[in-house]
């Protein structure tokens, strides 16, 4: 009967061995510190999403956004949040070991110019005689010249003022600078924080609105996993595409995650940047007819014109390059419905 046993149990190890080792590690790093718009990694994480794909997806906090890239190429991370544009960048200095956008997940781009309602920009030529207060080298500051040109700017009647990123809205709020070059997801929520009404009291110029159409933040994974792993690849997109699904119907459900991960975080603030994050950079009529995580090739194809003129690359990507639609689920599988709750 105990040989029968231990004959058993030999029987079962060697069957659930070969499992185990199939098994991916996936190392994740996310765009910046632990935040609501964050959730869905998390709750994919949770749920046992990654889990039922192979996967063992080990989340690691962020350094930014564009550094998700450099992260990712530097070989310590597999697959990361982060912007489209910093691998358009790479992609044209580095060809070929830039990483894939593989769902993108902001269909609207952050980078915007806040002002208070009583300094009177409402609109881009309102700039002229002002000061921009910005941070050198952001994507928002950078493409402020491009964004100039194309609302009729003229430059020479703009101060720009370089600063750190913590002192924009403090200075903002104490009328030292008229304007601030900003990320809006984040810019908002510092708003808040110094107790302000950034809908009140606050004008947006959004780049989205002025010609400025870029896609943004995504899922991105590294040419190495994309080669070697292209499975992992559909699994990772497979399973965050889910939880994406049911986020936008249960933003407490995407809060329980941020939780779990970071208990440390203010779960008020962070779930209304969850929920701006739908409504302000996700949701859009473009989204609604492709499904989230797809883009439209001719529009990344200008997108990438932008960022080449923007930061004078000396080569110009193609949009393949840059996005990989071949890992998204169907489109039945992506159609997105967003409800605030």
């Amino acid at each position: 009967m105990l040989k029968t046993l231990t004959a058993a149990l030999l029987a079962s190890f060697a069957l659930a061995g070969p499992a185990l080792a199939q098994e991916t590690t996936i190392k994740f790093t996310l765009g910046w510190k632990t935040q609501g718009s964050d959730a869905a990694f998390f709750v994919a994480r949770d749920k046992g999403y990654y889990k039922a794909e192979g996967l063992n997806v080990v989340i690691d906090q962020g350094e930014g956004s564009g550094a998700t890239v450099t992260r990712i190429m530097g070989g310590a991370y597999d697959a990361g949040f982060g912007d489209v544009n910093a691998i358009i960048q790479n992609a044209a200095a580095k060809p070929g070991e830039n990483p894939v956008m593989v769902y993108m997940i902001w269909n609207r781009p952050p980078f915007a110019i806040s002002s208070k309602k009583t300094t009177g920009i409402a609109k881009p030529k309102d700039l002229e005689g002002k000061t921009l207060g910005g941070s050198q080298g952001t994507p928002t500051t950078r493409l402020l010249e491009v964004f100039a040109r194309k609302n009729g700017i003229d430059m020479g009647k703009v101060k720009l003022s370089n600063m750190a990123p913590n002192l924009q809205e403090p200075l903002l709020i104490k009328g030292e600078i008229d304007g601030a070059l900003i990320f809006n997801i984040t810019s908002y929520f510092n708003l808040l924080l110094n107790r302000q009404d950034p809908q009140k009291d606050f004008n947006w110029l959004m780049f989205g609105d002025y010609g400025l159409d870029l896609y943004s933040n995504g899922l991105m994974v590294s040419q190495k996993l994309l080669k070697d792993n292209p499975k992992a690849v559909a699994g990772l997109v497979r399973a965050t595409n889910k939880a994406m699904l049911e986020i936008g119907k249960d933003q407490n459900l995407g809060m329980k995650g941020v939780m779990n991960f970071d208990n440390l975080v203010d779960e008020k603030i962070e779930k209304q940047r969850l929920q701006y994050s739908f409504s302000e950079l996700i949701v859009s009529p473009e989204m609604k007819e492709i499904g989230v995580g797809d883009t439209k090739d001719d529009r990344m194809a200008r997108a990438i014109g932008i960022i080449v003129e923007g930061y004078q690359l000396a080569r110009t990507p193609k949009p393949e390059e840059i996005f990989s639609r071949q890992f998204l689920p169907p489109k039945g599988e992506r159609e997105l419905v967003y409800t605030a709750n």
